[in-house]
C-alpha cells in the first residue's frame, strides 16, 4: 500500500476506547497520506506499506497530539496586581465585585486592536505548541459587546493561521456584566441572545456561559442556551465553581458537549451529566492559583462514568498556565487522578468535550494525523515531571 508518510520503530499509546488503559502498542507503527492516518497498530500487523517518508522513532512513544479543551487564551493585559491581593487575602469574588476581575480585563481588551490581541496571543499559544498541543479551544469573554466580541473571536480564529494548530472557537458573551449594564443583567441578556448569538453564528462552534452568583442565573444561562440551540450551536457551561446553582444539571438538559470547574457538583448533576454523556472539565489551574479547598467529586465522577477531561483554564485572573504537562501534574497531585486519566483528559476526553472526538483525540485510521512524539520511557513521564518537556516532535495533519 502506498502511504505519504510511515512513523516506525514506536511504542504507541493509541487512546482508543476498545483497549485497556492508554490502548498500548509496544512495537507499533503509523502510517498516513495527506492530513490523515491510514493505519496506527503493531507493526506485526500491518500491511506492506510502500512510503514516501519513513521516520524512526528508535523506540519513542507517541500519543495523540494534546488538546487543550478550556482556555481563555485570547485576551488584553494581565491582573498581576489582583494575584498581589489575593496574596494579601482578598477573595475572587470581592475583587471581581470592586470592579477587578474580569471586567478589568475587559477595559484593556476593548481597548487592543484585533492585531494587538493576536500578537499578545501568540507567546502563550506557543509556549503550549512546544509540550505537543495540536488543538486548543479559545474563549471570547473579554469584549462584553457585540464588536468586541465577534474582535476577539476573529483574533482566536487569525491564531489557526498564524500556526499550524486546530482552533475551536467559543461565544462567551455571558461571561460577566459589563458597566454599560450595571443593575441590569437581563437587558444584557438580551442582548447576548438577540444579537450577538446570530452574529457569531457563523464564526463560533460552542456557547458558553458563567453560572454563578457573580456571572448568570439559571434562568438566563437558560436564555442563553435557547438562543444558541436556535442557531444550531452547541453549548458548554462555567458550571458549580464557587457555589452549586445546578448549572451542571441545567447544561446536561440542553445535551451540552461540557460543564466546566464542578468544585460544587452534587449527585443529581452528576446524575444528569451522566444521562447526557456530558463531559467534566477538571480545571486543576484554577483550583491551585485561587487557592480553593473543595475538590470536585472525582469518585462520583468515576462511578457515574462521567467522561472526564483536563485543561489549562489559560487565563489572566484565576489560572494564566499555558502548560498541557504541569496541567496534568496539578490533575494528578491536587485531584488524585491517574496516569492513564490525565493523559485520556488531555486527548480523547478534551476531544469529547470539544464534540471533535470523530476526527482528533485517538490515534485510528480516519483521523487527522495529529501526533506528539516523546523522548520518555514509560508514559507517567508526562505527568510526572514538573517543568521539564520531553517533546521529541509535534505533527499537526500529518506535517511536523
Amino acid at each position: 500500500m502506498r502511504v505519504e508518510q510511515l512513523w516506525s520503530n514506536a511504542r504507541l499509546a493509541t487512546l482508543r476506547g476498545d483497549l485497556p488503559g492508554l490502548g498500548v502498542m509496544e512495537d507499533g507503527l503509523i502510517a498516513a497520506t495527506g492530513e490523515s492516518i491510514v493505519y496506527a497498530g503493531p507493526r506485526a500487523e500491518a500491511p506492506a506499506f510502500d512510503a514516501g517518508t519513513v521516520h524512526d522513532c528508535a523506540g519513542r512513544w507517541i500519543t495523540p497530539g494534546l488538546i487543550d479543551c478550556h482556555t481563555h487564551l485570547v485576551y488584553a493585559g494581565n491582573r498581576a496586581r489582583e494575584f498581589e491581593l489575593r496574596l494579601a487575602g482578598a477573595s475572587y469574588e470581592a475583587i471581581a465585585r470592586a470592579g477587578g476581575g474580569i471586567v478589568s480585563t475587559m477595559t484593556a481588551t476593548r481597548a487592543a486592536s484585533r492585531e494587538q490581541l493576536i500578537a499578545e496571543a501568540l507567546p502563550r499559544l506557543d509556549a503550549m505548541l512546544v509540550e505537543g498541543l495540536t488543538t486548543v479551544e479559545i474563549k471570547s469573554g473579554y469584549g462584553l459587546s457585540p464588536a468586541d466580541e465577534i474582535k476577539m473571536l476573529e483574533a482566536a480564529r487569525a491564531l489557526g493561521e498564524a500556526r499550524r494548530v486546530g482552533i475551536a472557537a467559543t461565544f462567551l458573551g455571558a461571561h460577566a456584566l459589563p458597566p454599560e449594564f450595571a443593575g441590569d443583567p437581563d437587558g444584557y441578556v438580551d442582548l447576548v441572545c438577540n444579537e450577538m448569538i446570530p452574529a457569531v453564528a457563523g464564526l463560533a462552534d460552542a456557547v458558553d456561559a458563567f453560572c454563578e452568583g457573580i456571572g448568570f442565573n439559571t434562568d438566563q444561562v437558560r436564555r442563553v442556551f435557547e438562543a444558541a440551540a436556535a442557531h444550531g450551536l452547541p453549548v458548554k457551561l462555567h458550571a458549580e465553581q464557587l457555589s452549586n446553582l445546578h448549572g451542571a444539571a441545567l447544561a446536561a438538559a440542553f445535551g451540552a458537549l461540557s460543564a466546566d470547574h464542578l468544585e460544587h457538583l452534587d449527585e443529581a448533576g452528576i446524575d444528569a451529566m451522566a444521562r447526557a454523556g456530558t463531559v467534566a472539565v477538571l480545571l486543576p489551574g484554577a483550583f491551585y492559583f485561587t487557592r480553593e479547598a473543595r475538590l470536585p467529586p472525582i469518585d462520583a465522577l468515576r462511578t457515574a462514568g462521567v467522561p472526564i477531561a483536563v485543561a489549562t483554564d489559560c487565563n489572566p485572573g484565576t489560572s494564566p498556565l499555558t502548560s498541557p504537562l504541569l496541567a496534568m501534574n496539578m490533575a494528578a497531585t491536587l485531584f488524585r487522578l491517574t496516569v492513564d486519566e490525565c493523559i485520556a483528559g488531555m486527548t480523547r476526553e478534551a476531544a469529547r468535550a470539544l464534540g471533535r472526538l470523530d476526527t482528533i483525540g485517538t490515534l485510528e485510521p480516519g483521523k487527522r494525523c495529529d501526533l506528539a512524539i516523546w523522548d520518555i520511557k514509560e508514559p507517567a513521564e508526562l505527568v510526572y515531571r514538573m517543568g521539564f518537556n520531553p517533546l521529541h516532535a509535534r505533527i499537526f495533519g500529518g506535517r511536523t
